[in-house]
């Protein structure tokens, strides 16, 4: 009880453990995930397509998606993929497909809010989702993905911190400490968004493993007006 954050509207946390700590509380989940996942599904989304997320084991990832009438993607990160969890890759997308994305953070978190209204947010559509999110309940949370340190533990990436915080600054009715220090995070950042997310951790290993295209188009703030809402196990539009 001392962590649900439940005194206020509005909360944020970190990873499967906070998500699980603020569901039931929560009338509406926001996922976060600015480097890959909840990019590349405002994009896919904004451009009338369906994203459906996936965490099982890549084996059975064909044969999920063929069961879906629906094209895939790798777990990984590709460059020269037709699609891949390289927000870049979907830029072309044809409206109307259906595409699995696995991820091990944004995925996971995405199919764990049960039937709780769950939406994915970024900094490209920051304002966007934060009024969808309005329009479905007054105590909403906001989950930052983070990403694994080698060994699988969390680790929290300022990245996703900035993200969450642009769009707990859109949100209205009382904030907690932990969401009121993302929204200062995110206004300190704000002038120097791209800079600042090419010279954080995350940013500097995409850019050394050949994504500094990926890292200049997450860190674009509010040019979507997707809301990215999870409807039967699949983003569409909101």
């Amino acid at each position: 009880m001392y962590f649900d954050q439940n005194e206020y509207d509005i909360r944020f946390e970190w990873g499967l453990s906070g998500l699980e700590a603020l569901l039931p509380v929560s009338d509406v989940m926001v996922i976060v995930d600015v480097l890959s996942f909840t990019t590349c599904v405002d994009i896919v989304v904004g451009r009338g397509s369906v994203v459906l997320p996936y965490r099982d084991e890549a084996e059975a990832l064909p044969a999920f998606a063929h069961s879906q009438n629906a094209l895939y993607t790798s777990h990984k990160r590709q460059q020269g993929a037709a699609y891949s969890l390289s927000p870049t890759s979907l830029l072309t997308i044809p409206a109307g497909t259906r595409l699995v994305l696995p991820s091990p953070n944004g995925s996971t978190l995405s199919l764990a809010t049960g039937d709780v209204p769950t939406l994915a947010g970024c900094l490209r559509n920051a304002t966007a989702v934060a009024a969808k999110a309005t329009t479905l309940g007054q105590r909403i949370s906001v989950i930052a993905a983070g990403e694994r340190w080698p060994g699988g533990l969390l680790r929290p990436g300022l990245e996703d911190l900035l993200g969450a915080g642009a769009i707990i600054a859109q949100l209205p009715g009382t904030h907690s400490p932990e969401a009121d220090t993302g929204v200062a995070a995110f206004h300190h950042a704000q002038p120097n968004l791209p800079d600042i997310l090419a010279r954080c951790g995350s940013g500097k290993e995409l850019i050394g493993r050949g994504f500094a295209d990926d890292v200049q188009l997450a860190s674009q703030l509010d040019v979507s007006d997707a809301a990215p809402l999870l409807v039967e196990s699949a983003y569409e539009n909101g």
